[in-house]
């Protein structure tokens, strides 16, 4: 039984904010993006990253379009140190991409992370020190005062420092650790003197980072948070406004986003949301949420499959198939309602209007994924994934009514064998149900000739694998075919006939024509579809005449040698 969680737990109370403006608000532009997952996201690993994932990596984040990353912990070990020092002195960071790094607000830590820092073209110095209440009490023993005192005289340390390497195009990053659970009026304090610290101004300004360290309240109150800071904070127009949200409640995507309409300019994060405990924000989904709402992010995610290939490899971790935008299922379809209303969403998806498919909120080839993988076939799945993905996958366009006939044969074999049904078992379920049906009827060739009452067609056949040569006249080839099966037993009546041309491939080889034959069996009254392909649209209607004749002789219990034979008197000649 859980505790009382109003005896163990406060509920978190924002800065008073009766006129807040944010809620009327909506992201028009995207933020300034930073990547952590070289640093924060490195040090949540398990196993850390060596330098030559952590440089595999950096590289992805550099063709993301990601303009500053952080890349390191320099004066927390000699790993982050050397790798700063290969990405400079190696010239491996592109111009136009600033680099950051950590420190704490002590003054040998400053001063080597400067030091890493040498003979860079542009460089981010973030410096972090603890300013809330629980941290001052319990884990500092400082007062506001001495937490104050510590974050200035780091700053103009920083400056000084800085001001030594004016080869370098320099910015300071200060960010008050636990942001969220300081008081409002002494985060605000703190930010007003290090800015001033800083002699920030519009030319040279300093980025404010206010972390959700740890997520204790809903998105709502963070945004509280940052519009009472975005509103008061001195020097405004020398301040970059950035936020990092943490995970911990499960809503930083959320709460990134109503922190945007804040006020803040820029947000931190980590691809798919690595980071300590349940992570830090997940830039991927915030970025793409941008997207779809037709906001250019800035950050280019078209080869998704090829940036979950170096997240992983990298981090080891594994991006989860329900991942948003990423997931390898994300964008699969198992249920047949949803199958259904895909496969017409993107039959009436025009080029270049607006993406309007049920259940897809937005284009998969937006982020180089194909049709193809859609729609997926399970016990769950019904007529419309089934005949979506035989037409996606093998251009096989089913009619309507037959779509409902194998859907309950695919439905019959998941339910049978469990699982999902890949599109290779469905063609060959489809092949076993109407391609390869030569018992106890198979075709073997015919000839075709006029005369004066119509159509006529001489038809070999095999019939429980006796050669038959039969004969008659009809008012077409099928006609024709159907009169002359009759005569050894066949008796059907045709309720529908469609042909469709068929792509050469690898399943129809040279074929260029697919038949697809209705049948109601005149002794039982069964219906069955039969399938026949070929090079010759003829030929193709016969094979599918076969096919669907042979369905029925299969389609009851037998009580004859052939159940839906009805035994007429036979014009045939022995072959």
């Amino acid at each position: 039984m859980l505790a009382d969680p109003s005896v163990k737990y406060r509920s978190f109370t924002p800065p008073a904010l009766p006129d807040r403006q944010w809620p009327n608000r909506s992201i028009r532009q995207a933020p300034i993006w930073m990547s952590t997952d070289l640093r924060d996201g490195n040090q949540a690993l398990f196993e850390p990253m060596d330098a030559a994932r952590k440089l595999r990596l950096f590289r992805r984040l550099c063709a993301i379009g990601f303009k500053e990353i952080e890349v390191a912990f320099p004066s927390a070990s000699h790993t982050d140190f050397d790798f700063v020092r290969s990405l400079i002195e190696q010239q491996l960071i592109p111009h136009d991409v600033s680099i950051e790094v950590l420190s704490h607000a002590r003054e040998p830590l400053l001063r080597r992370t400067v030091a890493a820092l040498q003979g860079a073209g542009r460089a981010i110095v973030h410096i972090v020190n603890p300013t809330s209440a629980q941290f001052r009490d319990l884990v500092l023993s400082m007062s506001r005062r001495q937490v104050l005192d510590m974050a200035v005289d780091a700053v103009r340390l920083v400056r000084e420092l800085t001001a030594a390497q004016a080869q370098t195009e320099w910015r300071l990053q200060y960010s008050l650790e636990a942001f969220t659970a300081t008081e409002a009026e002494f985060a605000l304090e703190v930010c007003d003197a290090v800015s001033a610290a800083w002699d920030a101004t519009p030319d040279n300004k300093i980025i404010l980072n206010l972390p959700a360290s740890v997520e204790t309240a809903t998105p709502n109150l963070f945004a509280d948070q940052i519009e009472w800071m975005h509103r008061r904070i001195a020097r405004r127009d020398s301040v970059i406004l950035s936020i990092h949200p943490h995970n911990d409640r499960g809503t930083a995507v959320a709460a990134a986003e109503l922190a945007l309409m804040a006020g803040a300019e820029r947000v931190e994060g980590c691809l798919f949301g690595n980071g300590e405990r349940t992570g830090n924000v997940d830039l991927v989904t915030l970025a793409m949420n941008l997207y779809t709402q037709g906001v250019a992010p800035g950050l280019d995610f078209s080869d998704i499959d090829a940036v979950v290939c170096d997240y992983q490899a990298c981090t080891g971790l594994n991006v989860p198939p329900r991942q948003p935008y990423a997931g390898d299922l994300v964008f699969t379809a198992f249920s047949g309602s949803h199958q259904d209303a895909i496969k017409k969403g993107l039959a009436a998806q025009q080029p270049g209007t607006v993406w309007n498919v049920p259940y897809l909120p937005f284009d998969p080839a937006d982020v180089g994924r194909s049709y193809d993988a859609l729609i997926r076939i399970n016990s769950q799945s019904g007529k419309g994934g089934v005949a979506h993905l035989l037409e996606a996958r093998y251009g096989m366009v089913l009619p309507r009514r037959m779509q409902m006939e194998f859907s309950r044969a695919v439905q019959d074999t998941a339910d049978r064998h469990g699982g999902e049904i890949a599109p290779e078992s469905l063609w060959q379920l489809f092949s076993q149900c109407y391609l390869n049906t030569d018992k106890p009827l198979r075709y073997r060739h015919h000839e075709l000739y006029e005369t004066a009452q119509g159509q006529g067609i001489r038809l070999s056949v095999n019939l429980d694998g006796n050669p038959r040569e039969i004969d008659a006249v009809g008012n077409g080839p099928l006609d024709a075919a159907l009169h002359a099966l009759s005569g050894i037993g066949f008796a059907a009546t045709v309720r529908s006939f469609e042909q469709r041309s068929l792509a050469p491939s690898s399943v129809a080889g040279n074929a260029a024509a697919c038949a697809f034959v209705e049948l109601a069996s005149v002794s039982s009254g069964n219906i069955r579809y039969g399938v026949g392909i070929d090079a010759n649209i003829v030929t193709a209607s016969l094979r599918a005449l076969c096919s669907a004749l042979n369905r029925l002789a299969t389609s009851v219990q037998r009580q004859t040698t052939h159940p839906d034979i009805v035994p007429l008197p036979a014009k045939v000649s022995a072959a």
